[in-house]
This record gives structure tokens, C-alpha cells and sequence, in this order.
């Protein structure tokens, strides 16, 4: 039994009812601090440190209020004093420290890893404004420092510091941890962040421009700082050197700490790279273990047996090539182990495909993983397959044996428990705790007697959080949406094979319709939310057509009863608390062999909102699990669209040509468009981009995606029927907890002992 009261009392010498709740969240921050550093670290052997370029922790006092098991006391003993634990949590500061899917499955992973026992700890990088802040003018996104880090935050000073040597200075870092709790455990792990001192965030101006090449100031303020000049890229591999070198110091420490003696080191540390970023690792690696005694040979081997590799995109630009003279300049030191690794593995098999160093002199991140990795892994079935017999199929002869698949999850307590806590208190009363530890429990709902009174508090529920998120955007935006419509949501990174365009131009499609007097049986609101890279220009071109769209629709007075199209400014994982739970139309929309997984699918699925996808990533395994009736699968399958690139079989024009297709996309730069604000530059690049290019084939999949969404909407009529639908994805997303994903890493991966409570 907690007692706040006293807690408050001795903090500020009054009640918890004459607190400002300014004044309460920094008390609630402390308190939760301070029953985190009370529990034990996990002190087995043997290690895992999954480095990580991202880790999307999002806002952490409810959750980790959860994870230590004190939630509903704190919320009962505030509500009991007049306050409201959810508008305190509104003034917390989420960590910008992640951008998308990569960084939120790191952050879900490290709760899961830390509430299955097993001693693992985060490493990465302490981002002070993030990947930006992303605000709205004149119907553009425009980008301004995300700045977080306060006086009193989540991170705790640590006295470790290490000397990381670059090419014609050297860094001193400092350590900054973040308590990890595991879901109602006795141990915590830690998200280790390294900072340097004299990080200067005044150099910011213009939004987000700074001095690329003042390394000593820049180093940590920006996450992916922009690649597109030569000193974006650069400034990158200074930042990924430093994380891994001071991973890699780190992991040694830790391990002499446990008694290794090095030889032996593999028995005490594992490493997981989360995507190309950590690469540098493994050479890193070798030169330290090479400056305390040990033989190339040796050490080599001992980095190639405790190193994992996750791949998470077959997309080119996304796996990293570093050309060899950019390394020169920052690493010259590295540079001669990089080249003998490659020397070695092209004496096993020189082959384009397959070299490390290129002939253009580049080196390629994702291949030194692999030669050098003992385990590769995809992160949803279609995905690994795509990898063993596509894009790494040079790599997949060659080691047959390390390539494995684990499909990515998500943690429930993040996105059930705490994002939907009236749904997690409806699962409690129909199937009781067990679910909280064992996702796979929820199979229990298909076979619920009082089938009824389920779907009745599932519309209840819909319903409140369809007026929580109103409630939300009109304070944060000013926005006013319609609670009583369906609402459709696609919320993610905005790149085009995702296929954002796609959505854009149903919303045309239906615009057109309303115009021509087919009213919709129920209104629609679009929602949308997500970030374009500042030098991704046909990104931001969606995000302008969105805004302007938007504001076209919400002006003409015949439209706008029945439709309703919202870009969420800032997309975050605050903002997709609140939009996941409301949902009733999940978008996973992606062009079929290009995403990965997906994790927002999953998501969705949990909280009782239908999917509309291809055959794409983790969709697949949806599909299978739910069955046809229950998703709305549409367009071409991968391997179709694998055979349109091999063969240039693929003619966006001939699409574009069609009746039903044109009308659509011409609209783009048509006249009410423009004269809503909308800028010719950026709405011609587009429209053309779709007619003459359409590289991620939108208009392949453009019918078939309206009919199929056209069906949904009519389907979502037949309310005992649908939520037939919602009850069975519900149940069946057991499967996606984050906690099988990891319990299947470390039985093929890690092998690490499991502490018991």
C-alpha cells in the first residue's frame, strides 16, 4: 500500500489538493523514479545490449506506473483529492529520442525484455531536440528543435564516461540511464544513453540548420541529421562511431566487472543490431579487444559469435553504404580493420552482391552484419522470405543456417492497459489477469457466452475514445471532428510506399462523389499523422496536399457534413494513444514487399479497429490468424509486384489513362485546390510524380483499394457483423505481444538465462 499523501507532504509540506499540477507531475516523476532505482538490476551473466540508433519510449509516467503495479492506487488516491492523474500527465514531456517503427519496437522490446526476466539492456544515443518537432504553416510542414530534456526529466546522471577517438580529436561522453521497470518484477533494466558535454543547443537556427561540421557542439542534437550534403552524411557516422564505441567500452566494462577475462567474452555479452546504424560495432569491437591482447584471429571470432544482426527494410537507400573516404575522415583508425574484414570475406566469396567494400569504394553496413553476424533476422514472415530469396539471396546460399524470422510485436501494456484502459478493464471482467502475462489468453473471447453484452461495451468504449480524441484535438488544434463518424486512420512515417497518396486519392475520389450528390450513409473522417524528412521533397508534397485537401473539404458546405479529412500535426506515440483506441478503419496500405513488418497494424488490431491492407509484412500474418472475412485484403501480392520490377512490366501512364483513375489524379492541381492555398510547385511535382513515375505503383492498386474500402464502409453499417469482426481480432492478436517476440530471440538467439521474481 502506497501513501502519496505523505510522499507530497514531505516534497512540498502540503496536501496533495493544494498542489498545482505542475507540482504533482514532478512529485509523481520522483516517486516513480524512486521506486524504479529501489529495484535490482539484473545481475545474470550473460547480457544482451541491443544498440539501437532509435528508442521511441514515448511519455513514461503511466506506463511505468503500470510496470511497478502502483497505477490504479496513484490514480485512486489523486481522484480522491480532486486531481486528475491524466491532465497531470498531459504536462510530461515525451523523450524525442525516436522517430517510427524502428524506435517504438526498440522501446516495446526493452519493456518486454525487462518484464520476462531477462538482463538486457538499451544503448543509444541522448538526442536533445530529436528528429524534429514538426508544426504547420501556410499548409507545409515546417520543423523546429523538439526540445524535452528539462531540469527534472526520466534521466538519471551516471559517473560512466569513456574517451571515443575520432580522426583528428577525441570525445568524452557521458553516461545518462533511464530506469526500464519489467511489468510487476523485482528487477529493472536500463536504456543507456550517451551524451557529450559540450553539445551546444544555441547553435540551432532557421528551425532546425546548424553548423554540420562543428562535431564538438552538434554531435548529439539531432536524430538522422539530414544526409542529403556530404556533411549530413558525414556528421552521421560520427554520431553511429560513438554510440558503438561507447556500447562497445560499455559491454567490455561490464563483462571484466563479471570476471571475463575477454577470451571468454561471448559467455557474458551478446549484441543486437537494431538496423544498419550500429554497424560500426563490429570493427570497433575487434580494435578494443586487438588494444587488450587478443590476435585479430581471436577476436574476430569472438565478435562474429556474440553479434546479431535485425534487418528491418529491403529498400536500397535504407541499408547503409558508407563510402570508404567519408570513413577516412572520421575513423581512420577503423578503416584498416574494415578493410581486412572485407579481404576475409571476399576470400569466401567475391561477389558484388556480396563484398563489403564495392567497387565505387563504398562500404556496405548491412554486409559486414551479415559475414560477421552470427544470426540475421527479418521481422514478419513474407519479409524474411522476401530477404532469403530476393534481396539477400546472395547472402542466403552462403549462410544458410543464420538467417531466421521473428516477427515483430508490440508491448499490450503500452498500447491495451494504458491506451484503452476501459477495453483492458472489460478483458479483465470477461477473462480475468491472464492475458496480462500471457497475450495468447485473449483467444478466450471466441468462446464468451454473453457474446451480446460484449459488443455492446465494445461500441461503449469506441464510442468514449472517439469523444476523448475530439476532445483532445480541439484543445491541441483547435479541431473539430465528428464524433459519430467512422473514423479511418493511417498514421506513420510519410514515405511513398506507404502509400499516403493512395489514401489521398480515395479521399478525392469521395469528395467527387459527395459533389455529384452519392451521400455516404454515415460521415468518414480521415485521419492522417506523421513526419516527412526535410529533404524528402515529394513527401512533404503529400503533407501539403493533405493540409490543403483538408481545408477544400471543411470549406464547401456540401462536402463537409459527410467527410472530413485531419492531419495530425507532431505525430508522436502521445498523439497515437489516443487516435489507435478510436480507430475503426486501420490503414496498412504499403506497397506489397516494401514494409517490413509494421507495428501500427497490430496496434490497430488490439484496440478493435478492422484492417485494410495488402499482402504486405505482418498483414500476412493478420490475415492468417483473423481469416478472410475478418480483414480487407486488396491489390497485388508481392510476388506480382516483384515480377513488375524485374521485368518494367509496371506503366503508371497506361493506369493513369483509365476513366476512374484520371478524374482523380488531375484533381491534384485543379483549380479548387490552388485557390485553397495550394502551391503549384509542389502540387504539379506531384500529380506528375503519379502519372510519369509512380516508382511504388499507387495507381496499380487504386481500384481495387476503392472498391475493398468502399465495401468496408458499407460493411460497417451491419453493426452485429462487424463487431463479429473486431471480437476475432481482438482475440487473435495475442500473437503480436512483444513479449513472444522477445521470448523467441533469446530461445534462438541469446540464450540467456531467465531470473525468476
Amino acid at each position: 500500500m502506497i501513501n502519496l499523501q505523505n510522499f507530497v507532504q514531505a516534497r512540498y509540506a502540503k496536501r496533495i489538493e493544494d498542489c498545482s499540477d505542475q507540482e504533482l507531475y514532478y512529485a509523481l516523476l520522483a516517486f516513480t523514479k524512486q521506486r524504479s532505482e529501489a529495484k535490482c538490476t539484473n545481475d545474470q551473466k550473460k547480457k544482451v545490449y541491443y544498440i539501437s540508433a532509435e528508442f521511441l519510449i514515448g511519455k513514461l509516467l503511466s506506463n511505468n506506473l503500470i510496470n511497478l503495479g502502483v497505477y490504479d492506487e496513484v490514480k485512486q488516491q489523486l481522484a480522491a483529492a480532486g486531481k486528475d492523474l491524466i491532465a497531470i500527465e498531459e504536462l510530461e514531456m515525451e523523450p524525442s529520442l525516436g522517430n517510427g517503427g524502428l524506435g517504438r519496437l526498440a522501446a516495446c522490446f526493452l519493456d518486454s525484455i525487462a518484464s520476462l526476466g531477462l538482463n538486457g539492456d538499451g544503448v543509444g544515443l541522448n538526442y536533445h531536440f530529436g528528429l524534429f518537432r514538426q508544426i504547420f504553416e501556410y499548409h507545409q510542414q515546417s520543423t523546429i528543435p523538439d526540445s524535452w530534456i528539462t531540469e527534472q526529466s526520466w534521466l538519471t546522471k551516471s559517473p560512466i564516461s569513456y574517451q571515443v577517438p575520432f580522426a583528428n580529436f577525441t570525445l568524452t561522453s557521458q553516461l545518462f540511464d533511464i530506469d526500464v521497470p519489467g511489468y510487476k518484477t523485482e528487477r529493472k533494466n536500463r536504456l543507456r544513453l550517451f551524451d557529450v558535454a559540450s553539445v551546444d543547443n544555441n547553435i540551432v537556427y532557421d528551425g532546425i540548420e546548424f553548423d554540420k561540421e562543428d562535431i564538438f557542439r552538434n554531435l548529439t542534437l539531432f536524430l538522422y541529421p539530414d544526409d542529403s550534403t556530404d556533411q549530413g552524411k558525414i556528421l552521421r557516422i560520427f554520431q553511429q562511431y560513438f554510440m558503438v564505441s561507447n556500447a562497445a567500452q560499455l559491454l567490455i566494462d561490464e563483462a571484466i566487472a563479471k570476471g571475463s577475462n575477454l577470451h571468454d567474452l561471448a559467455d557474458y555479452a551478446v549484441i543486437q543490431i537494431n538496423d544498419t546504424h550500429p554497424s560500426l560495432v563490429i570493427p570497433e569491437l575487434i580494435r578494443l579487444l586487438e588494444l587488450r591482447g587478443i590476435s585479430f584471429d581471436e577476436a574476430v571470432n569472438i565478435v562474429q559469435s556474440m553479434t546479431a544482426y535485425t534487418n528491418h527494410t529491403i529498400l536500397s537507400e535504407a541499408l547503409e553504404k558508407w563510402p570508404l573516404d567519408f570513413l577516412y575522415r572520421v575513423v581512420p583508425h577503423l578503416v584498416p580493420f574494415i578493410e581486412e574484414l572485407d579481404r576475409r570475406a571476399k576470400a569466401i566469396k567475391d561477389h558484388p552482391a556480396v563484398n563489403i567494400i564495392d567497387g565505387e569504394g563504398r562500404v556496405h553496413m548491412a554486409h559486414m552484419d551479415i559475414h560477421y553476424g552470427y544470426s540475421i533476422n527479418g521481422v514478419a514472415a513474407l519479409h524474411t522470405e522476401i530477404l532469403k530469396n530476393s534481396e539477400l539471396k546472395a547472402f542466403y546460399e552462403l549462410y544458410p543456417d543464420k538467417f531466421n524470422n521473428k516477427t515483430n510485436g508490440i508491448t499490450f501494456r503500452r498500447w491495451l492497459m494504458h491506451a484503452n484502459p476501459h477495453l483492458a478493464q472489460e478483458l479483465d471482467r470477461l477473462l480475468g489477469h491472464g492475458y496480462h502475462h500471457d497475450a495468447t489468453e485473449l483467444e478466450g473471447l471466441l468462446a464468451i457466452a454473453d457474446k451480446d453484452s460484449f459488443k455492446t461495451a465494445l461500441e461503449d468504449i469506441k464510442a468514449h475514445n472517439k469523444r476523448k480524441l475530439q476532445r483532445h484535438l480541439k484543445r491541441k488544434q483547435g479541431l473539430d471532428i465528428n464524433p459519430n463518424s467512422i473514423f479511418d486512420v493511417q498514421i506513420k512515417r510519410l514515405h511513398e510506399y506507404k502509400r499516403q497518396q493512395m489514401n489521398l486519392l480515395y479521399v478525392i475520389h469521395k469528395y467527387l462523389e459527395i459533389k455529384e450528390g452519392k451521400i455516404p450513409s454515415r460521415p468518414l473522417t480521415v485521419f492522417f499523422g506523421g513526419k516527412a524528412a526535410p529533404a524528402y521533397t515529394i513527401a512533404q508534397d503529400i503533407i501539403h496536399l493533405i493540409l490543403v485537401l483538408s481545408q477544400v473539404i471543411a470549406n464547401d458546405p456540401e462536402v463537409a457534413p459527410h467527410l472530413q479529412l485531419v492531419m495530425i500535426e507532431n505525430y508522436n506515440v502521445t498523439e497515437a494513444s489516443f487516435l489507435i483506441p478510436a480507430a475503426d478503419i486501420s490503414e496498412q496500405i504499403s506497397l506489397a514487399s516494401k514494409e517490413a513488418s509494421g507495428t501500427s497494424n497490430m496496434k490497430f488490431m488490439l484496440n478493435g479497429a478492422l484492417t485494410l491492407g495488402t499482402l504486405d509484412g505482418a498483414n500476412v500474418e493478420i490475415a492468417d490468424l483473423v481469416g478472410d472475412d475478418n480483414i480487407y485484403i486488396f491489390g497485388e501480392d508481392s510476388q506480382t509486384v516483384i515480377q513488375h520490377y524485374m521485368d518494367g512490366s509496371y506503366h503508371c501512364r497506361d493506369y493513369y489513362e483509365r476513366p476512374s483513375i484520371k478524374p482523380l489524379v488531375d484533381f491534384i492541381t485543379s483549380d479548387v485546390v490552388r485557390q485553397a492555398g495550394g502551391i503549384d510547385e509542389r502540387l504539379w511535382r506531384l500529380q506528375e510524380r503519379l502519372q510519369n513515375e509512380d516508382y511504388f505503383m499507387t495507381l496499380l492498386d487504386l481500384e481495387d483499394y476503392i472498391r475493398v474500402k468502399d465495401r468496408m464502409l458499407t460493411d460497417y453499417e451491419d453493426r452485429d457483423a462487424w463487431l463479429d469482426k473486431v471480437i476475432v481480432n481482438i482475440a487473435q492478436a495475442g500473437f503480436f505481444s512483444s513479449d513472444r517476440t522477445i521470448e523467441q530471440y533469446n530461445q534462438d538467439i541469446w540464450h540467456l538465462k531467465r531470473e525468476e521474481n
